[in-house]
């Protein structure tokens, strides 16, 4: 037996058989050993030996015996035979990875006509654009404001103020502003949660807006035929708070506009938006003004009053050989004398500058408060708690024939407010001129009736 298969074993080695399939007409040559058998064939020839053509199997006539491994390794891989298709794949998926992350982003939605966008949980528009908008030094280089709730927006809307993107969080908050002035902004559905942490109310009405810094002379005010010559000046108000509130009793008395110095706090912070109560978007306020600027932005012929800190008339029509600084002349306070009055809210340094620079003071005859003091276009200057008036108020005030205007109040208390005392003279003011305009008006009607 073993010499049998010794010579078996000796006839593979030795000979090169040829076996012939009958059933797929290929011829297939093994070269050593029954190992051979199962390789693949090297060449596939015509069955008349025919070596100059070469013939490829066809895929269903595999035989039996055929590598699976072989078969799978060809399904997986088919770039080798489609290589530039592997290539397309290869591109379509990319794109769809980067394309994907952009529509989760926002998907769009319509209400009335109007498309709005559904934030993702990771949209950091709002945080971005209202934590920006804050800053003072971007609001007056890129020109964009933060408005919070639904009337501010309405008066910003109103007065033609022009809206940038507007965060809402329900569809019934946005229904509450007009759509039609809504064409050209950016509107974005976002969570409740989000506009509440970046609110600065107690109790946020879900609808922030971002609007382009309005221009106080392209604005449409309405009820402006209540107003009346009366123009406010506001000189070194810092606080954010008092701002406001002297916007919104200008705007109540129909002042016919607020000029604001360079030394104010900016108009469009929140807290001032917060106290004036739409008054932005009432009356023309100008910020960041010198005085040759306010000077220009008043009527001809005007008259400059000023705020003052004493409680006692000076009924000679004389004041203190040596008035004090400009920082005297505040708006109401129960000290008697100017030349008694220390400001400790000043620096040491700034009040020597200025007792040195303003030796000999302009001198500008007081008047009470209810006095007659507003008989012809009048213009009210209100200086900051702090700093008080510069001097420029003053030597103003000399030069238009201006009075110091004071409000006596009780002894041992310090002062009013500047915000209180602004809107206790706005409003005389505004009794006063309104009785003129009566007065005028009564004595042009018997000149009238008897040209007719």
């Amino acid at each position: 037996m073993a010499a049998l298969m010794r010579s078996v074993i000796s006839t593979f080695s030795i000979e090169r058989n040829v076996f012939l399939s009958k059933g797929s007409g290929v011829v297939m040559e093994p070269k050593r050993y029954v190992r051979g058998l199962r390789r693949k064939p090297v060449r596939v020839l015509l069955p008349g030996n025919d070596t100059g053509k070469v013939l490829k199997p066809p895929p269903q006539s595999d035989p039996a015996g055929m590598n699976v491994k072989r078969l799978k390794e060809a399904k997986v891989s088919p770039a080798t035979e489609h290589p530039h298709k592997s290539d397309f794949v290869k591109k379509r998926s990319y794109l769809e990875s980067v394309i994907k992350p952009a529509q989760t982003v926002a998907s769009k939605d319509q209400v009335d006509g109007l498309r709005f966008e559904r934030a993702s949980p990771g949209d950091k528009r709002l945080a971005k654009l209202v934590s920006v908008a804050r800053s003072r030094t971007f609001r007056e280089h890129q020109g964009k404001i933060v408005l919070e709730g639904r009337r501010l927006i309405c008066d910003a809307l109103d007065a033609g103020a022009k809206p940038q993107t507007v965060f809402f969080s329900t569809v019934d908050r946005l229904r509450e502003l007009p759509l039609d002035k809504l064409g050209r902004a950016t509107l974005v559905k976002v969570k409740f949660e989000d506009i509440k942490m970046w609110s600065d109310l107690v109790a946020p009405q879900g609808v922030i807006a971002i609007f382009s810094r309005p221009d106080p002379s392209r604005l449409n005010f309405t009820h402006r035929g209540h107003a009346v010559p009366l123009s406010l000046i506001c000189d070194n108000i810092r606080d954010p708070g008092n701002l406001g509130t002297m916007l919104r009793c200008a705007a109540a008395a129909g002042c016919q506009n607020v000029l604001l110095t360079k030394g104010c706090v900016d108009v469009w912070e929140p807290k001032v938006l917060r106290a004036a109560m739409g008054a932005h978007f009432r009356l023309p306020i100008y910020p960041s003004l010198d005085w040759d600027d306010i000077r220009s932005n008043l009527p001809k012929p005007v008259i400059v009053h000023v705020a003052d800190s004493s409680s006692v008339a000076d009924t000679s029509g004389e004041t203190d050989e040596k008035a004090s600084k400009a920082g005297d002349y505040g708006w109401v306070s129960t000290r008697s004398h100017n030349k008694n009055i220390h400001n400790e809210d000043y620096d040491s340094d700034s009040d020597s500058e200025a007792e040195d620079k303003d030796s000999s003071h302009p001198r500008v005859d007081t008047k009470l408060y209810h006095d007659s003091w507003a008989q012809s276009p009048t213009a009210l200057v209100i200086g900051g708690e702090t700093h008080g008036l510069s001097l420029e108020a003053v030597q103003l005030a000399k030069k238009t024939d201006g009075h110091r205007l004071f409000i006596p109040i009780v002894p041992d208390v310090d002062s009013l407010n500047s915000a209180m005392a602004a809107s206790i003279l706005l409003f005389e003011g505004r009794k006063q001129l309104l009785k003129l305009l009566q007065t005028s008006g009564k004595k042009a009607r018997p000149k009238a009736e008897k040209l007719l």
